[in-house]
């Protein structure tokens, strides 16, 4: 607990007409993390007139999660440039979900700025109440807004939401929204996945490569409900990028793709050393016999990596053979 006299000595020089008298004032009560002084930090950040000093009381009250403090955080959103973005990168601190109800009436605020901060906020506390607005965020001309609202939409795993997330993935002018939304499709149930698999498709074939690698990725999370999850993966083999190539050759393992061997086994000669440690893993997940011969021959591949997940995807198809033997 903070001295009393020290405490009013440090509010008096709060008030002081020199700022660098305030500003060390206002250092020291954030140094102190006494909850009983947040009331002081959010008094600078609402009125101090130094817009510096605005900035760091609002650093200064990242991670509290009091209701008072969100809202004075909240309100510096409406400051200048400087402060608002220290206010809106504090908000991204709140844990307790309870602390983000003052943010949901902001997710449909008119500056764009305000809004994606807000929903910024909210996305990983998973407060429910976030989703309507989130929803109404999807058409908003701001692509910031419109990927915060994604997240939001994505960490909530909110199943109403999933066809127009699909749209959004399928048709996003921007390439990170675009992404984003591929990404929360892996949410998918498997009553879902009919309905997301066409957007998934499509984002296979998306002009940017990371939103082709997203999209090889989220394949892999969906219940194989549908031999096209699988056949579209494989297609992704044959990607001029190694990187999505690599994610493709993951998910084919998690399916357990036996069709996929060919695509795999061309995959463990190519340049790139995580690709070819990618497809060695998903042979051994997959648990196919007729893949051993490849493998065999990449037991000397230079990279240690590589031969490491070649080793042990020998091992996984030799104990299945023993398996199925017994």
């Amino acid at each position: 607990m903070t001295d009393d006299s020290q405490t009013i000595a440090w509010r008096q020089r709060l008030r002081s007409d020199d700022a660098g008298v305030r500003r060390v004032a206002l250092l020291e009560f954030a140094d102190l993390e006494d909850e009983d002084l947040l009331a002081d930090i959010a008094a600078v950040l609402r009125a101090d007139p130094q817009p510096a000093l605005r900035a760091d009381a609002a650093r200064a009250l990242a991670g509290w999660d009091r209701e008072a403090v969100v809202q004075a955080l909240a309100q510096g959103l409406l400051d200048t440039a400087e402060v608002r973005e220290a206010a809106a990168l504090a908000l991204t601190e709140l844990k307790a979900p309870s602390a983000g109800a003052p943010l949901v009436p902001l997710c449909l605020h008119d500056d764009a700025f305000v809004r994606a901060a807000a929903l910024r906020a909210l996305r990983e506390l998973r407060v429910p109440q976030a989703a309507d607005a989130a929803i109404a965020s999807l058409a908003h001309p701001d692509a910031a807004v419109r990927r915060e609202a994604v997240g939001v939409l994505g960490w909530l795993k909110h199943a109403p939401a999933l066809p127009l997330l699909a749209q959004v993935a399928a048709a996003d002018s921007d390439a990170q929204v675009r992404r984003a939304a591929t990404g929360t499709l892996g949410a998918a149930t498997p009553a879902d996945a009919q309905a997301v698999l066409p957007a998934l498709a499509r984002a296979l074939t998306d002009e940017a490569w990371a939103v082709r690698e997203e999209a090889a990725t989220t394949l892999g999370k969906l219940p194989a409900v549908d031999p096209q999850v699988t056949a579209v993966l494989r297609h992704a083999m044959n990607d001029d990028y190694w990187q999505v190539r690599l994610r493709a050759a993951r998910s084919l393992g998690r399916h357990r793709d036996a069709a996929a061997l060919p695509a795999l086994t061309e995959a463990l000669v190519h340049p790139a050393g995580n690709l070819r440690k990618e497809a060695a893993i998903a042979l051994g997940d997959i648990g196919d016999v007729r893949a051993k011969p490849a493998l065999i021959a990449t037991q000397a591949d230079p990279d240690p990596e590589v031969r490491k997940a070649v080793r042990l995807a020998l091992q996984r198809l030799d104990s299945s053979a023993t398996a199925v033997q017994g």
